[in-house]
Formats: C-alpha cells, structure tokens, sequence
C-alpha cells in the first residue's frame, strides 16, 4: 500500500513538473546582452573613436619621443582595442553581421 501511494505521487509530481520545465524561449540568457555590446561597438560612433584612437597611439608611438614602460603598455593597449573595434566595425559592414562564423 505504502509504495502504491508513492508511486502514484511520483506521477503526479512528474505530470506536475512537466509544464514548469517547459519553455518558449530560444537562445541563452547571456545573449541579449551580448548583443547589446555587440550594436554598441559595431556602429559608426565606435568605428570613428576607433580610428581616433588607432591614430592618436600611432603618433604617441612614433612622435612620442621617450616613453615609459607603463605608457607604451597603455599606447598599446589603445591600440588593440582600436583594432578589434574597428575590425568587428568592418566585418559589419562587409558581411552584414559580427565576427562570427556562419554555418
């Protein structure tokens, strides 16, 4: 009798537990953000600053004289990131889309 009346409450949780697992979203939670960052860092404000940037880092690098070790870490730094916000602002316009692969 005891394991009957599991049983049958383990059915019934499960029909229970069923519709809550349910769920009518696609994508993962992280991705609105992500695609949030993505917009803001791809548009032609981003592509502009960028290019500012990549030109002002090259001149200190160049014109800059003697530079510290910090100061040329940051100069770089300025750089790269001028770069990969450039580059995923011309991916954009090129493909239509970010830097990720289509398959």
């Amino acid at each position: 009798m005891q394991w009957r009346n599991l049983a049958v409450f383990g059915a019934i949780l499960m029909f229970m537990i069923e519709p809550a697992l349910a769920s009518t979203t696609t994508g993962m939670p992280w991705e609105d953000p992500l695609d949030t960052i993505m917009n803001s860092i791809t548009g032609p404000v981003a592509m502009v600053i960028s290019l500012l940037g990549v030109t002002v880092a090259g001149g200190m690098l160049i014109f800059g004289g003697e530079l510290g070790e910090f100061t040329r870490r940051i100069v770089m730094l300025v750089l790269v990131i001028g770069l990969l916000v450039s580059a995923a602002s011309i991916l954009s316009l090129l493909y239509g889309g970010g830097s990720a692969l289509v398959g």
